[in-house]
């Protein structure tokens, strides 16, 4: 699959970044930046936690398992 990030201007001041999917899906949304050197900050981090960031399931919803991990 293929994305990519897009900047955009914020709607009261700053800017934006989006995650868009091949199809143009916006996969998410980042908080609001002041310059766009601080959202290429941003994108970077981004691409460096999706690279390497572990599933953190907080869910309350599903009880817990033995020995199973509970579906996602």
């Amino acid at each position: 699959m293929t994305g990519h990030f897009e900047l955009i201007n914020d709607t009261e001041a700053g800017y934006r970044v989006t995650l868009v999917d091949d199809a143009g899906n916006v996969l998410a949304v980042s908080e609001r930046y002041t310059t766009t050197e601080a959202a290429a900050r941003g994108i970077y981090t981004i691409r460096e936690i999706a690279a390497s960031g572990l599933i953190d399931d907080k869910r309350e919803s599903w009880p817990k398992t033995k020995g199973r991990a509970a579906p996602v």
